[in-house]
């Protein structure tokens, strides 16, 4: 397999330092979802209905310059106060903006591990109810069989005819291809 662009995960270290160590030139992408909920874990519950939005705010903007001025409203409101919230956010931050250089259309399925996470959510149901039932080929053997019909209702990548671009390496700013003009003028 050739080296991926791009991985996404949450922050399970294991998973880092063995893409580092077979693919160090993969970029990362961590979870928005899991570190929603990292960060809201250190806020009071009174305020994570309004942090949520903010970092609502970070994620769902159109651009990197306007996400990294979310970014720091973030930071500098909640800093003060819930330092541990902040920091939880801040020492991820470019690992966690890294979908604005790749197109647009994939942004969706690079900002969360929950299409993959889904994906299995029906095979560990059934596993989970199967232990000790069968014999580890019998448990591969109906796995693939779940993952199989499960399949049939996946859809397809958004933007998938991008991709043959990113293998390319064409450049993306802002979830637009990048070109010659715009790298001149930056």
């Amino acid at each position: 397999m050739s080296c991926p662009e791009l991985a996404v995960g949450d922050g399970a270290l294991g998973f880092w330092a063995a893409q580092e160590e077979i693919y160090p030139d993969t970029r990362q992408q961590r979870c928005w979802m899991h570190k929603t909920g990292n960060v809201l874990n250190a806020l009071p519950k009174s305020v994570q209905p309004k942090a949520k939005r903010a970092l609502h705010d970070i994620w769902q903007a159109d651009t990197r310059d306007n996400a990294q001025k979310a970014f720091d409203l973030f930071i500098t409101t909640y800093e003060p106060k819930y330092p541990k919230a902040t920091l939880c956010l801040e020492k991820d931050r470019e690992e966690l903006l890294a979908f604005y250089d790749f197109p647009a259309q994939h942004w969706q399925s690079l900002r969360t591990t929950n299409p993959i996470e889904s994906t299995f959510g029906t095979i560990r149901h059934r596993t989970k109810r199967s232990k000790g039932c069968l014999t580890r080929d019998g448990m591969l053997h109906m796995m693939f069989k779940i993952s199989q019909c499960a399949e049939t209702k996946w859809r397809k990548l958004r933007g998938f005819n991008y991709l043959a671009k990113v293998i390319q390496g064409v450049p993306y700013k802002d979830g637009m291809e990048s070109t010659e003009n715009d790298q001149i003028a930056a």
